[in-house]
């Protein structure tokens, strides 16, 4: 697909026609991407009943939800190691069966410890069928299209993180939790369906010209990028402040002055609404005002925000959540396009880094702000959330745009 003319040379029903054509694949990616990583975020909209049923500490039991992203990280690192011999669409589609398994059985309540282990058994595969879709786009679409493809796949990001968590609450408070994770399994399976029929009849990967370099080989040629190195730094960040706010937010939302109800915190949810719209747009911003003044932008929002979450008003916590989701969700967007442009070679193994980075994040922002939040309160933590933004600024004013975005 890389060899299809740039759309402005194209007589325009032929642009009109390869423009309907992207807009139907961004709907069929942000939908495999909402069936990919629902798992992910479905559970932490139900995290203080889950505490409740396994009787734990809320830094016990955010642990133990956000220890998939533990399985994604070392996932992420795997599928690098082995991108050049698994076949994309195949991989994908038997990922997202193989995750169906894992959600079943947290259905059946086990104990903390096996729910911990099912959670990094769905990360691994979460994280599987994350990066080789991400290396899928890379390879598949061209460089006018990659950046609006990959924003799309976080857009389905988004929409997992609002309905999956809207979806969660509403079933575990009618049906109770083993219905909640029975569901999400089907859920899965039909992220399965999707992919094995949807890709069905795209154009087979393509490779890289010429010999490729042994994968540790590869992994450092990208680590000595000097456009990649604080890239992966900056996704761990970003995952570090959202996972640390919307796992810890949620006892601050039970508790007293605000006091909602399982239903209510669900309602909440619909902070992640803004960024549905926002999000797709990264990839155009990247490319209108660069990769620096885009990251910067997003993630300032978030930073400027986090005294709201202070403050003993629901509207202004949910304000706040508003600009945290919409900063966070638009770095990430940018980030995964920024990184397979930016990359010089192998691109499945420069994705697998920043995903094992970004997901490393995201356990380290559960435990590290669990335990400021279970010691000091949440005034401690929003200081945490403060201090992560301002290393990510610090990580975007080191990075530039590649050739390939400007």
């Amino acid at each position: 697909m890389s060899s299809i003319a740039p759309v402005s040379t194209l007589p325009p029903t032929v642009r009109g026609s390869q423009a309907t054509a992207r807009r139907i694949r961004a709907l069929v990616i942000g939908v495999i991407s909402f069936l990919t990583l629902i798992d992910l975020f479905a559970a932490q909209a139900i995290l203080p009943s889950l505490a409740a049923a396994y009787d734990a500490t809320p830094a016990e039991m955010g642990v133990a939800v956000n220890a998939s992203t533990f399985g994604m990280a070392v996932s992420g690192l795997l599928v690098a190691l082995f991108s050049r011999r698994i076949n994309r669409r195949k991989g994908i589609w038997v990922s997202l069966s193989l995750l169906a398994v894992p959600t079943l059985l947290l259905a059946t309540m086990p104990d903390l410890a096996t729910f911990t282990v099912l959670r990094v058994l769905q990360g691994v595969f979460m994280s599987a069928s994350f990066t080789l879709t991400v290396a899928y786009l890379a390879e598949q679409c061209s460089a006018e299209e990659k950046a609006g493809a990959l924003a799309a796949y976080v857009t389905g990001n988004v929409a997992s993180n609002f309905l999956g968590r809207l979806m969660s609450a509403a079933i575990a408070d009618h049906l109770g939790l083993s219905a909640n994770f029975a569901i999400l399994a089907g859920l899965n399976l039909a992220g399965a369906l999707l992919v094995f029929y949807s890709l069905r009849g795209v154009t087979p990967m393509m490779a890289d010209a010429g010999p490729r370099p042994p994968i540790f080989a590869a992994w450092a040629e990208h680590l000595r990028n000097p456009l990649l190195r604080p890239a992966f730094l900056l996704g761990f960040l970003i995952l570090f402040v959202f996972i640390g706010t919307f796992t810890y937010v949620n006892f601050l939302l039970v508790a007293e002055p605000l006091a909602l109800d399982a239903m209510q915190l669900g309602f909440v949810y619909f902070v992640f609404l803004p960024s549905i719209i926002t999000t797709p747009l990264a990839g155009r911003a990247v490319q209108h005002f660069g990769s620096r003044p885009t990251f910067l932008g997003a993630l300032a929002l978030a930073l400027f925000s986090l005294p709201l979450l202070l403050l003993p008003s629901l509207s202004a916590v949910l304000l706040g959540l508003v600009l945290v989701a919409v900063g966070t969700f638009f770095a990430q967007a940018a980030a995964t396009g920024y990184v397979s442009s930016a990359a010089t070679g192998d691109r499945g193994a420069a994705s697998g880094l920043y995903l094992a980075s970004y997901y490393c994040g995201g356990l380290f922002g559960s435990a590290v702000l669990g335990q400021l939040f279970s010691l000091f309160g949440w005034p401690a933590t929003v200081a945490g959330l403060a201090v992560a933004l301002l290393l990510a600024l610090v990580c975007a004013t080191r990075l530039a745009t590649p050739r390939s975005l400007r």
